[in-house]
């Protein structure tokens, strides 16, 4: 099921932008819209504001940089999942976090948090490195957003630590954390016949994992432990697993 097309006709805003029946398009997508997709007055595109609502446009005027836009329609997304997922990802090497963005917010995450766990490898020089790469993740979140047809932008956030992630956890339903070591305690166990769950923060070490240290630290805080079968996953595989079973079970992929 592809949709890489139709990311090149849908576009996020400002709700600044946005004024009456007007909405100005400005930034890297005036010249995408004008150079590479060689749209003009009269043509249609849709716009939508980040919080759920998308307008069918018509391009009124094309300066150079800017676009103006006349509201033709505007309707709800029903693209966004009933259950709000975010991913404390532990931070992996190379380019394995683009990835995890990507697939995630294809699949329906709310957020996406970089944790810096006892195993982190992956060292950000100084606070200007830290926010450099965070707003290239957020980029890619934005890319990943248009082309599945999102009606939000997942915010990916700047690295916090472990211990920071556990105590935000418990503005959660449940939380959860895939743990090698964990035999019995399935995924399916753990939210079988919730009927309350709305909000779910999921766990996920780096390359080396979770240490045992950590593991204690997380159950003492609710953090529930699971198992994702026999199998040992990636670190950029585990969380998109997890993911895919809670759509499924919580969300709308299974409906």
């Amino acid at each position: 099921m592809g949709g890489d097309d139709f990311k090149m006709s849908r576009f996020f805003v400002n709700s600044t932008n946005i004024s009456g029946d007007s909405i100005i398009i400005s930034g890297e997508d005036v010249n995408h819209i004008k150079r590479v997709l060689r749209l003009g007055s009269g043509d249609s595109i849709t716009v939508t504001d980040g919080s759920g609502i998308d307008y069918k446009v018509e391009i009124v005027n094309l300066n150079e940089s800017s676009i103006e836009t006349r509201i033709i329609q505007s309707i709800k997304n029903v693209t966004e999942p009933p259950v709000e997922i975010i991913l404390y990802q532990g931070l992996p090497k190379s380019d394995k976090m683009d990835y995890v963005i990507q697939k995630g917010v294809e699949l329906g995450l709310k957020g996406i948090v970089p944790v810096i766990t006892e195993r982190t490898v992956v060292k950000l020089a100084n606070k200007k490195d830290e926010q450099k790469k965070c707003d290239r993740w957020n980029r890619i979140s934005m890319e990943a957003a248009k082309q599945s047809n999102r009606g939000i932008i997942p915010s990916v956030e700047l690295p916090i630590a472990f211990k920071e992630a556990i105590n935000a956890a418990k503005d959660f339903d449940i939380s959860l954390i895939p743990y090698e070591k964990e035999r019995s305690n399935g995924l399916k166990n753990v939210i079988l016949n919730r009927t309350d769950i709305k909000r779910v923060s999921v766990f996920i070490g780096p390359e080396g994992g979770f240490t045992e240290k950590e593991i204690d630290m997380a159950v003492e805080n609710g953090i529930h432990p699971v198992t994702l079968g026999p199998r040992i996953l990636r670190t950029e595989t585990a969380g998109i697993a997890v993911l895919s079973i809670l759509m499924y079970e919580l969300g709308d992929v299974g409906k």
